[in-house]
């Protein structure tokens, strides 16, 4: 695992602030690129003891039926955007923005701002000495939940085995690639992280990694704890 140093103070200053609501738990961001593991990495932290948020999971259902974004979807992409059943049509409002900068950006200005909702009240949830871990595969080509993780941790892997995971799913090469070329590099990743785990090797290699990475985030929660807690 590799680091860099971690501002504590700040770390220990974003915990206690809003008074009116408690102190905060640590939140971490997880990110990493298509088929690094990311969520087998989730899964054993979850073991270990860490509240996971699934960013992607909190998208799906702010356009769920009944969710909050879903009719304000209807109202600017229109009826074509409307499944049969009153659903979205995923792949019809895909088809919009795919190629759209504007369109995008409307999509985004509806959607995240729910998520990030759902993100915060994730994180209200859990207990002030928690760990929460934010699952986002888009922390670096988004906003989504900026205000809420104090640590960003990445997930890496080479190419090859990348490659091999997602064929493991039925993606052929080219579209794996394609996937990954549209997705911000390992060197941007790395930019904005704290911790990096490698994920190139045999599970227990892994295990490993994962409890050196959980090991180092209990010691950052204990010292940047509240001393209201």
């Amino acid at each position: 695992m590799v680091t860099v140093p971690i501002d504590l103070t700040a770390i220990r200053f974003h915990r206690a602030a809003g008074a009116d609501s408690g102190p905060h738990p640590l939140v971490v961001g997880l990110t990493g690129g298509t088929g690094v593991g990311k969520s087998t990495v989730c899964a054993r932290l979850r073991d270990a003891g860490a509240v996971i948020v699934d960013c992607d999971q909190l998208g799906r259902d702010v356009v769920a039926p009944g969710g909050p974004a879903l009719e304000p979807l209807f109202e600017r992409f229109g009826p074509t955007v409307r499944a049969a059943d009153g659903s979205l049509d995923r792949a019809a409002l895909a088809s919009i923005v795919f190629n759209d900068p504007m369109a995008l950006t409307a999509l985004n200005a509806i959607t995240h701002p729910a998520i990030d909702r759902a993100i915060a009240e994730r994180i209200a949830d859990a207990a002030p000495e928690a760990i929460v871990v934010l699952d986002m595969a888009v922390l670096v080509e988004s906003t989504l939940g900026r205000d809420s993780y104090q640590i960003v941790a990445v997930i890496e892997s080479t190419v090859e085995l990348r490659i091999e995971r997602l064929a493991g799913r039925g993606m052929s090469p080219e579209d794996a690639r394609a996937r990954m070329a549209s997705q911000a590099t390992d060197e941007q990743r790395r930019a904005v992280a704290h911790l990096a785990l490698d994920n190139s090797g045999e599970l227990e290699a892994l295990d490993k990694a994962v409890g050196a990475l959980w090991r180092r985030l209990v010691e950052l929660e204990a010292a940047t704890r509240s001393p209201q807690l």
